[in-house]
């Protein structure tokens, strides 16, 4: 039992190191992306021993001003839930992470590991509660600042992420019904079949409208533009108005976190997760029926590292979007939702079980 528990404590070291630094990579991506598409340099003022290094260290110069920073709490605030909120919202992002697989298995000393934090079979409904469990700390945080525009904030990510948290759990029962499984890992090895003998089985080639759909509400998820309706800048700053020093970082760093969450579930769900297209467990199979073999070692590190890049690009992708797209007001917000959004997932269900029953 105890190796075991070390087993998982491992794998969580490393799964999660792996998101702490893509978290913090995200922050100078997304101010370089930003400055590339509004034709400017971006962030890349603050040098290590008179070095730049493209902005990079902009991220360690961001910690230490937060770190440093005054930890204020509203006089008439509740200390208590004001000091839990960030922490219930980004203990509930990272916990998401510990049932995605990022990667198939691999033999140590004859013992067969699930490159997963914690495999069990129903990962997909453990990763939606603790995304739903996330809308506490937003909740907490507007109400807690006495501050009537960080409480309409609060409300507005509550009312928010309720919405489309049901349109992403309806988006995807097309693709458990084809799967049959709520275990995301046999979902990734489901993954690995072909279609017509040499389309890979993903699920954006089976559910493609689910695909989109699915992509929009989890972008809604975020609270990031088009949808930060929650912290508007312009309108009522948000939810975390009050916050300073590392309890706003966390409330930041969370932001991040859920996108990383959304590019993994894209990637888990829609795109093969680990799967590299004919790559299987002795080397790859063509459909031309050419062989190549390589190493248990060397296709475990490629599944690894096709895991990485397929969140990667997404990561690239969810911040394109937010630095293309204008906010939508909340009215549209909700009208996309409940009235665009969800009806075309349940449609997405009757198509999917018609061409399931006659197919």
């Amino acid at each position: 039992m105890w190796l075991d528990v070390f087993i998982i404590l491992i794998k969580a070291i490393f799964f999660l190191t792996c998101v702490m630094t893509l978290t913090s990579l995200l922050t100078w991506m997304e101010r370089k992306q930003s400055a590339v598409m509004q034709d400017r340099l971006g962030a890349n003022r603050a040098p290590i021993f008179g070095i730049r290094a493209f902005g990079l260290p902009h991220i360690l110069a961001d910690a230490l001003k937060m770190f440093f920073k005054e930890d204020y709490v509203p006089p008439g605030g509740d200390r208590l839930l004001h000091t839990a909120a960030p922490l219930v919202a980004l203990f509930f992002a990272l916990m998401s992470f510990a049932a995605i697989p990022f990667g198939d298995t691999i033999k140590v000393f004859g013992r067969t590991i699930d490159l997963q934090i914690f495999p069990f079979n129903a990962g997909l409904l453990f990763v939606f509660a603790m995304m739903s469990m996330g809308i506490y700390g937003t909740f907490l945080a507007g109400f807690s600042s006495d501050n009537k525009f960080a409480f309409l904030g609060g409300l507005r990510a509550s009312s928010q992420m309720i919405s489309y948290e049901i349109t992403m759990g309806a988006t995807l029962v097309g693709l458990l019904m084809i799967f049959r499984t709520l275990d995301l890992a046999e979902l990734n090895r489901a993954q690995g079949a072909l279609l017509w003998g040499w389309l890979p089985k993903w699920g954006i080639f089976l559910q493609p409208l689910g695909f989109l759909l699915f992509l929009v509400a989890g972008f809604a998820e975020t609270k990031r533009v088009p949808f930060d309706m929650p912290e508007g800048e312009s309108e009522i700053i948000g939810y975390f108005v009050e916050y300073s020093s590392m309890k706003f970082g966390a409330f930041f760093m969370t932001d991040f976190i859920e996108t990383i969450l959304i590019a993994a579930l894209l990637t888990t769900l829609f795109f093969g997760g680990w799967q590299v297209p004919y790559l299987q467990a002795d080397g790859f199979h063509f459909p031309w029926g050419f062989h190549m073999t390589v190493s248990a070692v060397a296709v475990t590190v490629l599944q690894i590292a096709a895991f990485a890049c397929k969140v990667v690009f997404f990561c690239w992708f969810l911040l394109l979007i937010r630095w293309t797209l204008p906010r939508f007001r909340y009215d549209q917000l909700m009208h996309l939702g409940w009235k665009i959004l969800l009806p075309l997932s349940i449609l997405n269900i009757f198509i999917t079980g018609i061409l399931l029953i006659f197919l």
